[in-house]
């Protein structure tokens, strides 16, 4: 009896080591170091209760992105057309909402657009056939240019307290943005762990010869995924518009795109497809805020910043790519 709970006590460690993840723990080592080297930088700024809820609101829009995107990658697929859709998705909803004089009509046409879009690559990339890279290559151009036709290439004020509400209210000290990145993420973890659904897109990022013999319809989730991802685009931009009340033709062309793949492949999303979590892709996220917090707050310049978000991403395939090799995938 003392041997079987001496043998339990010695495999929790290692039982507790599996949930939690060999990526993750080296995700939470790099969190916590890039957290004290710019705590002991700034500690006057960095650890005040306001600079980490703006850390919060800034990762809002990325995490959200982030997510959509582990899908579609551990599917096999790639979209970058991502930062497009969410300057497409504000410049409809502050058209619908002008035209109608109604936010929730404006908010409902932003997020149509942006499933539109999404199922839009996911067509073309289906039906082309055309390589997702390729076709969201040219779809993040098209889409961009058509937030940009909308209005002339310029911005639309959005009048509405309810939409403000989302930008500024708060919920337990807590902006409503962050409680909508909670749930997101909430959604996304059981959508990709607890349903047959999210297992099936494993399955065909996996291998997607041995889903379709198992009877997945790899067309129809293809198109879905990216109609998702599209979807989450348009919610990205619903939070962008509630801060800025506008619709910005120019929103998503920030590097939104290279800033959700980075922090899906720091999560260790494998680009071949079949890998990835949630979680993981957070804590990426959480990794670039902080970066990117700590590196305003030290008056790091802003090429330099550019420079250090394209070494993280180059980094992260690496290292990627080496464990992969060490793995012999």
């Amino acid at each position: 009896m003392t041997d079987t709970a001496t043998a339990r006590r010695e495999r929790a460690p290692a039982s507790l080591f599996g949930r939690i993840g060999a990526q993750n723990i080296s995700l939470l080592i790099a969190l916590a170091v890039l957290v004290a080297i710019f705590g002991a930088l700034r500690p006057d700024v960095f650890f005040t209760p306001r600079n980490l809820i703006n850390i919060g609101l800034a990762v809002t829009i990325l995490g959200i992105l982030a997510m959509a995107q582990t899908v579609v990658i551990v599917s096999g697929g790639l979209d970058i057309s991502v930062g497009s859709i969410v300057g497409l998705s504000t410049m409809v909803l502050a058209v619908a909402a002008q035209e109608t004089g109604s936010i929730p009509a404006g908010i409902l046409a932003g997020l149509l657009a942006g499933l539109v879009a999404g199922a839009v690559n996911g067509l073309i990339i289906v039906y082309g056939p055309v390589n997702a890279v390729i076709a969201t290559l040219g779809t993040m151009s098209a889409f961009r240019g058509l937030a940009y036709l909308m209005n002339n290439g310029n911005s639309i004020p959005i009048t509405g307290d309810s939409l403000r509400a989302l930008g500024i209210g708060t919920l337990f000290g807590l902006p409503f943005a962050i409680w909508l990145l909670i749930a997101a993420m909430a959604a996304f973890i059981v959508f990709t762990r607890e349903t047959v659904v999210g297992r099936n897109i494993y399955a065909l990022g996996g291998n997607p010869t041995v889903a379709r013999l198992a009877g997945i319809p790899i067309r129809r989730y293809q198109i879905s995924i990216y109609a998702m991802s599209g979807f989450a685009a348009a919610v990205a931009g619903l939070v962008l518009a509630s801060r800025t009340m506008s619709g910005q033709p120019a929103s998503g062309s920030q590097g939104l795109e290279l800033e959700a793949i980075t922090a899906a492949i720091l999560g260790g999303c494998a680009l071949q497809g079949g890998k990835g979590t949630i979680i993981g892709a957070m804590l990426g996220v959480l990794i670039i805020g902080v970066l990117n917090n700590g590196m305003i707050l030290t008056s790091v310049p802003t090429f330099y910043q550019l420079l250090a978000k394209g070494a993280l991403l180059i980094l992260a395939v690496i290292v990627q790519e080496r464990q992969r090799a060490r793995s012999g995938e």
